[in-house]
């Protein structure tokens, strides 16, 4: 598979929900990045959807910001969740990009 991301993915202790949407509640995101991130979510979004996500970061802060969802995979029975998703970020503020960053050179 042809890895084409900009950003390194980490597991870092970075928890989301989405803002005013019931798609999933919150939940722990996975492979996150500068660019983007993976996410579980029991109601399949589309693939071009735009969702505004709350981020709840390990010092106990959030942030908000808006993405763009690139794929959606069905996960089988037992999973943490009915969909895999992978989003990437459309609208974060320079502040909050700073903060994220500093979290995920910390996990």
């Amino acid at each position: 598979m042809d890895d084409r991301r900009q950003y390194p993915r980490v597991n870092a202790p970075v928890f989301c929900r989405p803002v005013g949407k019931p798609l999933f509640g919150r939940r722990r995101a996975a492979d996150v990045s500068l660019g983007g991130m993976r996410l579980y979510a029991d109601e399949a979004p589309s693939t071009g959807d735009r969702l505004e996500l709350e981020l709840f970061l390990p010092d106990q802060s959030e942030l908000t910001c808006r993405v763009e969802v690139v794929w959606v995979e069905g996960l089988p029975e037992g999973a943490p969740a009915r969909f895999d998703v992978g989003v990437k970020f459309v609208e974060i503020s320079a502040a909050d990009a700073r903060r994220l960053d500093t979290v995920l050179r910390q996990a």
